[in-house]
């Protein structure tokens, strides 16, 4: 350490006490023939390392690497270590939470997806497989499952409808739920006004004798 003195004016001076530019602060000072010439009496040399890290197969985010005595070294010093901090890098697909691993997609209803290679083997190749086709099926709600406000409510949220343009060759009809027992009816009662066309019922006949 070094202390100087300054006078500002008589009767008052300043004391600066600064690092010693000759050992740095160490309270050692070494000869100019004596320095070695790469650390200049430093004792210090930079140094460049490359240090290899190996990644095990499910190490986590966060997980740390330490690379103990790679660290800065001084004299009189015990070296530092180098900590290495795991970044896991977001996948386009994938989601990972722990040990599992997360995929969505949207499908539509009726969409067909296949497994390569996992189907049914193939007749005198038995190292060969076909594929496991997957169907997808949607449950859609059932008819009411909603009130009619909170039906408008939710028509806001969805896509406008397209406008449909109505032409002269257009007929505007009504649309029901299909009843398979209504044919039948509709059948029947065919039947028997067909009857009644090519038999016509009249009152009681006569007899003659």
């Amino acid at each position: 350490m070094q202390i100087r003195i300054h006078q500002i004016r008589p009767g008052m001076v300043q004391q600066i006490q600064s690092v010693c530019v000759e050992c740095q602060g160490h309270g050692e000072r070494i000869s100019p023939k004596d320095r070695c010439k790469s650390c200049n009496g430093r004792k210090i040399v930079r140094e460049k390392k490359i240090l290899e890290v190996h990644i095990d197969k499910a190490m986590k985010d966060g997980q740390k690497i330490a690379f103990h005595g790679e660290g800065d070294q001084e004299p009189g010093l015990e070296p530092g270590d180098i900590i290495i901090v795991l970044d896991q890098k977001d996948h386009a697909v994938f989601t990972r939470r722990g040990e599992d691993l997360f995929m969505c997609q949207i499908v539509k209803h009726g969409d067909f997806k296949c497994v390569l290679n996992e189907g049914m083997p193939i007749y005198r190749r038995p190292y060969e497989k076909g594929r496991l086709i997957i169907e997808f099926k949607v449950n859609f709600p059932e008819n009411g499952f909603l009130s009619p406000d909170k039906l408008s409510l939710l028509e806001k949220l969805l896509p406008e409808r397209k406008e449909v343009e109505e032409t002269d060759e257009m007929d505007q009809v009504e649309l029901v739920d299909f009843d398979p027992n209504q044919e039948r009816q509709c059948h029947y009662s065919g039947e028997a006004y067909e009857d009644d066309e090519h038999h016509p019922r009249g009152g009681v006949q006569c007899q003659t004798s």
